[in-house]
């Protein structure tokens, strides 16, 4: 796409894509791409001084897409450079003549492709046009396949900078367990390695138990579908200093018969303290599991505080008030100890929301990644 002439060769043409953006006029615009033939202050002055003034613009915009035309087969070469246009800016560079072929067009703008012509090489002729014809529909996929990737990038970019804004570790892993994504959060407890790990490009919970569970977990979910997924997997971790934490592994849904390949993510990994901030999960588990307020009150602090004496003290009632209560939660939300109503809290407590499939489960419910998730995990793995 060079442009010139040498001592030894046939004149080439003069090449330069101009690319007028979409949110544009007609009387503004810039270039997408050009071969660097023309200086830059024309090129500059181009779009700040004389579009307005190009008597080939209103005509280029009616031609068809895809179908070149010449400035000579529009504008007699006279009247053309009798224009403060021609004048100003195209006669001092030498240029006489111009194919173009409209790629895109809106009511407001239009993509072009231009190759022009230096005087010594004269106007277009046939061959020269309908050598841009053929080159016309191939410059205008290329466009749309650069709009496809540049779409992608930016909805990558999105959704990075969605998850980095989490405060709890978030990772997308595929059927082995290899991180996909990671968030800023997630990149610090790596570097801790007090709960988690990466071996060779696999995150590897510490607790060998839970590991196992995880990675069992991975394989059911690498046959599901989005019409059956299978139960998502809660995890209890501990420090070594004792702190309890949260592991909730959630399958990723795709639409039907769409493949998957091997570093595809299959699962959205959330690890966060179990030592939480209850005041978001009290209304979403009341509603849940149709608890009373009193029964409320009871599973909260027992959560927070711990045994049934701290619990009876804190509230100001009796222990067999405390452990009637615990007894109704326990048959109303299927759960058998205190650490499952730390889980259950924990559940209720994470921005993934809880989606439970019935109000009264016989076990305890396992949360379920809400729909905005499962998007993003589609739009960051398509």
């Amino acid at each position: 796409m060079a442009g010139g002439s040498g001592p030894h060769r046939h004149l080439r043409e003069r090449l330069q894509r101009r690319h007028l953006l979409e949110s544009s006029s007609f009387n503004e615009g810039g270039i997408y791409y050009h071969d660097g033939r023309i200086h830059e202050d024309f090129r500059h002055t181009y779009f700040t001084q004389y579009i307005k003034f190009d008597p080939s613009n209103t005509l280029q915009y009616f031609g068809e897409i895809e179908k070149p035309v010449s400035v000579s087969s529009l504008i007699p070469h006279g009247e053309l450079a009798d224009t403060r246009f021609y004048r100003e800016w195209a006669e001092p560079q030498g240029l006489i003549d111009m194919v173009t072929v409209t790629l895109e067009r809106s009511a407001v703008s239009a993509a072009l492709f231009g190759v022009f012509r230096h005087v010594s090489q004269g106007p277009a002729d046939d061959l020269i046009v309908r050598r841009i014809g053929l080159l016309a529909p191939h410059i205008r996929r290329a466009i749309f396949i650069g709009r496809a990737f540049d779409i992608k990038a930016n909805e990558a970019a999105t959704l990075a900078e969605t998850l980095d804004g989490f405060s709890s570790s978030l990772f997308l892993v595929d059927r082995d367990a290899h991180i996909v994504h990671a968030n800023a959060v997630a990149y610090r407890a790596l570097d801790r390695r007090d709960l988690c790990r990466v071996t060779s490009g696999r995150l590897t919970f510490l607790d060998r138990a839970a590991n196992n569970k995880f990675n069992a977990a991975l394989g059911e979910f690498a046959g599901a579908t989005s019409t059956s997924l299978p139960d998502d997997l809660l995890l209890t971790l501990e420090r070594e200093d004792g702190e309890p934490f949260v592991a909730q592994i959630l399958p990723l849904a795709f639409r039907n018969g769409r493949a998957r390949n091997a570093s595809s993510a299959i699962a959205v990994v959330y690890l966060q303290r179990a030592a939480l901030k209850v005041d978001t999960a009290p209304t979403a588990i009341a509603k849940a599991y149709a608890l009373t307020p009193t029964e409320l009150r009871v599973l909260l602090a027992i959560v927070e505080i711990g045994g049934v004496p701290e619990t009876a003290e804190s509230l100001g009632i009796g222990e067999g008030t405390v452990k009637t209560h615990l007894r109704r939660v326990f048959a109303k939300t299927g759960a058998t100890r205190q650490a499952d109503l730390v889980r259950l809290v924990a559940v209720h407590s994470t921005p993934m929301g809880h989606r439970a499939q019935n109000p009264r489960p016989t076990q305890l419910p396992i949360a379920r990644c809400a729909d905005t998730m499962r998007v993003a995990g589609r739009a960051a793995c398509s």
